[in-house]
């Protein structure tokens, strides 16, 4: 089959974030298929910028549509939008000439459902919209706008006329059905697929190194025979990560434990401050490491932490890849996220609690650092079997196939 998807923030090895696009197309071009894959010349998430114009990785047909740069989620984001999806349009002839059989609007927003069923309708293709987010819903309750404001209006007319057109919705959000039904889709064209993992990145680590000042702090503290409670990701507000630091600090009298959080964010300078301030000597503070060695940083740890804010959207599921590594890890975790029947909870691989309640938190951490080794690492175990049973981008991909061809 030939697979054209539309995702204005694809990203690539090459070039950084948005992985999830090229791992599934790298899969589908092994099982036979051809994709093209149609993104920004310009995304914030990448490192590095492609060229605008044709490109082949790995087997996968790029297309770079020339957007201006910006910066921040302000009115120039906004615009480039708009300029790409008129982008779009400005290749249909070329993308038509594909001949598509399926056609995905993956772009975060909903304005690329217009070019994306143009398309479709001009070459019979099934047309799939995959909702990462709930757009404008998470515009809505992160930016504090209105319903009524042109933008949000314009958001939700595209998603309604996505829900009403669509052959198929992938989701990664597996609570999303009631919200999407209420602006006219019917179940029978709903499925959850949410990211996943490549086998490849957790196999075969013996070349892979930590930095020196990380295999130093971590040595020291397994020659201490300190539980270490571990974090590796983003410093950021939407991850609550204050919360860790306030429960590193009410701990801080048992010696046994040691938090240590890894990477970097817009609020990592105020945590240390925090630490700083009460003198905390249980918390240590590393910089960020490749995402090759992350499999080897949690093989470290004996429990892994993932926060979240007080958020009405984590109602309709999360699908976040920091989750997915902590399981492939086989260490249990600590979910603070206000999520209902996670997938924590349903695989029995750690403990849920209230998002940024620390004194829960606090519970959580001491009910499982005085759990014997040996059932930590049982339930650790439980994730590591689900997740490789059940998020590999092989069997995502497949199943992705199986759902919009149905």
């Amino acid at each position: 089959m030939n697979i054209l998807m539309i995702s204005h923030y694809a990203g690539a090895p090459q070039y950084g974030m948005e992985f999830r696009s090229y791992y599934m197309a790298r899969e589908w071009v092994r099982m036979g298929h051809r994709v093209t894959i149609v993104g920004a010349s310009f995304s914030h998430l990448r490192k590095t910028q492609p060229a605008p114009g044709r490109e082949t990785l790995d087997g996968i047909q790029y297309l770079w549509l020339p957007t201006a740069q910006y910066q921040g989620n302000g009115l120039k984001r906004v615009q480039t939008m708009f300029q790409f999806v008129a982008q779009v349009y400005r290749h249909r002839k070329e993308l038509i000439s594909f001949n598509p059989d399926i056609v995905i609007a993956s772009s975060v927003y909903t304005f690329d459902i217009y070019p994306c069923r143009y398309i479709a309708r001009r070459t019979g293709a099934r047309l799939v919209y995959e909702v990462h987010d709930l757009w404008p819903l998470s515009v809505i309750v992160i930016g504090g706008y209105k319903p009524w404001h042109p933008f949000i209006f314009m958001l939700q007319h595209c998603e309604n006329y996505a829900y009403r057109h669509c052959d198929m919705v992938v989701s990664m959000l597996d609570k999303a059905l009631p919200h999407m039904q209420r602006h006219g889709l019917t179940p029978d064209r709903f499925c959850c697929i949410p990211n996943g993992y490549v086998q490849e990145e957790w196999e075969h680590l013996d070349h892979i190194q930590l930095p020196e000042e990380h295999t130093r702090l971590l040595n020291q503290l397994h020659d201490e025979g300190k539980t270490i409670v571990g974090f590796a990701g983003g410093h950021t507000q939407s991850t609550a990560m204050h919360i860790l630091v306030e429960a590193a600090r009410q701990l801080q009298e048992d010696p046994t434990l040691a938090f240590v959080l890894v990477g970097d964010g817009p609020q990592k300078t105020a945590l240390i401050e925090t630490a700083q301030h009460y003198q905390l000597r249980n918390i240590h503070f590393l910089p960020p490491i490749p995402k090759q060695s992350i499999p080897l940083l949690l093989q470290n740890f004996d429990i892994c932490y993932a926060g979240g804010v007080h958020s009405t959207l984590h109602q309709y599921g999360t699908s976040f890849n920091k989750i997915t590594d902590y399981m492939l890890s086989g260490k249990p975790i600590v979910n603070s996220v206000d999520e209902p029947n996670s997938l924590i909870e349903r695989v029995g691989c750690g403990i849920q609690v209230e998002a940024e309640n620390v004194q829960q938190v606090c519970h959580a951490l001491h009910t499982l650092a005085l759990m014997p080794p040996s059932d930590r690492a049982a339930m650790g175990e439980k994730g590591r079997l689900y997740a490789t049973q059940h998020l590999n981008y092989r069997t995502l991909s497949e199943q992705f196939i199986h759902y919009v061809t149905k």
